[in-house]
This record gives C-alpha cells, structure tokens and sequence, in this order.
C-alpha cells in the first residue's frame, strides 16, 4: 500500500470508526451479552477493515464488510466461549468421577505432560488439547480456531512430534518408558 493509500485507508476507517462504533458495539453485544468482549470485537473488525482497505471491491460498502466482520467476529467468540464451557463441564464431571485418563496422566506423568506442552507454540498446544483433551473433531478444532482442517492437521502433526521430542528430553515418565 502506498503513502497515499494508507492516508486514504486511515481517514476512511477514521471515518467508519466515528460514524459506525456505537451500532456495531450494540450489535456484537446483543450477540456476546458482554460489553468488554464487543468493544474488542469491533476493534478488531476496524483493524481487518484497515488491513483489507487496499482489497475492497466498493469501499462505498465498508460499513457493510465492518457489519459482516463484527458478526462473523462475535460467531467466533460465541464458539470459543461454548468450548470452555463444555471444557469446564467436563473438567466438573472429571472432578465427580475418575476419569479415564487419570492412570495415564496421574502425578508426576501428569506433571511432565503438562510442561511439555506448555513448551510447544501456542497453536499446536491448541490443538492438541482440542483434539485430545476435549474430543474435538477437525473441523470442530477448525472452527473455533478460525483455521482450515488442513491447517488443524498440520499442527497437530507437527505438534505430536515436538511433543514427543519435548517429552523425551524431559526424561522418562513414571512407567519407566
């Protein structure tokens, strides 16, 4: 983008931002129910707009691409937020009941597992704990992630493997292996 478009893409988004910020918080809220989540939504959204200025097709029609991008934007936090909850259900239910993994996973196994993936980078640790921990599908990791299923089996490929490098530098876990 040139001097010159970036100025015109500053002044434009300048612009939706004055004319459009309180109707497009309004509506993010009325699909988050949370007015802290719909400032950030919209702010994201005047962000992308900014970034896309250069690729609009009209932009006499920003104020609908900034529309579409809130919704969509909202959509996603709306799925991440159904995700943690059904995590921390599970995580409730787990707590109620033994679950499967505790032998696996008990004590210092646990422990080690848990650093190791603290130490991968933070989209394969993401969907490894969407794959493994909640049962997730790949387009379901796709989606709440907001990235192809290609993408979601490449991270989760690579993740595997620096997982296992991770641990076996870590030493061995509490079986002996």
């Amino acid at each position: 983008m040139s001097r010159d478009d970036h100025a015109e893409a500053d002044a434009a988004v300048e612009e939706l931002y004055r004319r459009h910020w309180d109707r497009m918080v309004r509506l993010s809220y009325l699909l988050v129910h949370d007015e802290g989540q719909a400032e950030e939504i919209v702010q994201d959204a005047l962000v992308a707009v900014h970034e896309r200025w250069d690729r609009l097709d009209d932009t006499d029609h920003a104020a609908a691409y900034l529309r579409q991008a809130v919704v969509n934007r909202s959509r996603s936090a709306l799925r991440h937020r159904s995700v943690v909850q059904r995590f921390l259900e599970r995580q409730t239910d787990a707590a109620d009941t033994p679950g499967a993994d505790q032998p696996v996973l008990a004590g210092d196994e646990r422990r080690r597992v848990l650093a190791a993936l603290a130490e991968l980078p933070r989209r394969q640790r993401e969907v490894l704990v969407l794959r493994y921990y909640l049962d997730l599908s790949e387009a379901e990791i796709a989606a709440t992630l907001g990235i192809s299923r290609g993408a979601v089996k490449s991270h989760a490929s690579r993740g595997s493997a620096a997982l296992r490098t991770v641990l076996s530098r870590l030493g061995p876990d509490v079986r002996g292996t």
